[in-house]
This record gives structure tokens, C-alpha cells and sequence, in this order.
């Protein structure tokens, strides 16, 4: 599969929550939302992602933001190429997909003093 053009929006809970108002009907606070207009061969998509949540969900794990953002962006992204987190057994595959390529960002995988 080619990569084509993937979005990235950093953007408030409250922008999210109306995004996910508007286009999806929910009424739930989420950490990212994924577009996907990929076709066969490539891959297309607009991914928001709340700040606000990448930062709780960071405190929540003991990670690091950039940690946190990395894998919420890499979640969007597995979307795209046909992952999915309906049932607790597509969950565990997600975050275990997730995992696998955090690694390729080298990004630590524990909190750091200045995330407290």
C-alpha cells in the first residue's frame, strides 16, 4: 500500500466533541477521529486528535505526551488500513498493533519529570 496524504489536526476537546457531533453523531468526548478516503492502493485521511485527551490519557497511562500523541496518531492511521476497535478482541489487537510501531519512534515508554 502507498502512503498518499495524511492530515493531522491538533485541536481541543471541544473541537473534537463538534467534529464528532457534526459527522459521526456522537455526543462523547474521544482522544481521535479518522477520516479515511483511502482507495485500494493508498492511503488518504484526515486525522483530529484532542490535545486535551492526549494530555489526560498521558497523566492516566504514565507516559509521556509524546508518547501518548504518537500512538493516537498511529491508532488513526491503523484505521486506515483496515484495523478496528469495535469488540475488546479488536481492542487488544489495536493497542498491540500500536505498540509494535511505537517502537519504531523511539519514543520512551515512561513518564518523564516534567509530565507530573
Amino acid at each position: 500500500m502507498n502512503v498518499g496524504e495524511i492530515h493531522i489536526s491538533l485541536i481541543s476537546d471541544e473541537g473534537l466533541l463538534e467534529i464528532s457531533k457534526k459527522h459521526l453523531n456522537h455526543d462523547d468526548y474521544t482522544d481521535v477521529i479518522t477520516f479515511d478516503y483511502s482507495t485500494q492502493n493508498t492511503i488518504h485521511c484526515d486525522i483530529a486528535v484532542s490535545t486535551d485527551r492526549v494530555s489526560e490519557n498521558a497523566h492516566n497511562e504514565g507516559v509521556s505526551i509524546e508518547n501518548e500523541l504518537a500512538r493516537v496518531m498511529i491508532h488513526g492511521i491503523l484505521h486506515c488500513v483496515g484495523f478496528n476497535d469495535k469488540t475488546e478482541g479488536d481492542k487488544r489487537i489495536m493497542r498491540s498493533k500500536e505498540n509494535e510501531l511505537l517502537k519504531l519512534f523511539h519514543v520512551e515508554q515512561k513518564s518523564t519529570p516534567s509530565d507530573v
